[in-house]
């Protein structure tokens, strides 16, 4: 199952106040970037489970491409609240099992 696929046309479960674009045709699987959590680096991405379905907008914000008045605290919490989202979704659909 390729996960990066199946963001295709979802709803972005990021959601962040005054920056989400809603709209489903930007969703990507977007992967956390914490070396302490994770090996990830040049070549190496988190797996995909780790991903959340996160618009274009909410994404620029996670990676620091666009800046907002949150917290990076307020940020992380939006990214992780996804990431679990999309992971429920996920089991909800039978494309991963616990």
């Amino acid at each position: 199952m390729n996960l990066r696929k199946e963001a295709k046309d979802r709803e972005c479960q990021v959601n962040i106040l005054d920056h989400c674009n809603n709209n489903p045709d930007t969703v990507v699987l977007a992967h956390p970037n914490n070396k302490r959590l994770f090996k990830c680096g040049m070549s190496m991405k988190v797996p995909d489970i780790f991903g959340a379905y996160c618009c274009s907008s909410c994404h620029d914000v996670i990676d620091g491409r666009q800046t907002t008045g949150w917290t990076d605290a307020q940020i992380l919490i939006w990214f992780h609240e996804g990431i679990f989202k999309t992971q429920h979704i996920l089991l909800d659909e039978g494309k991963i099992k616990i």
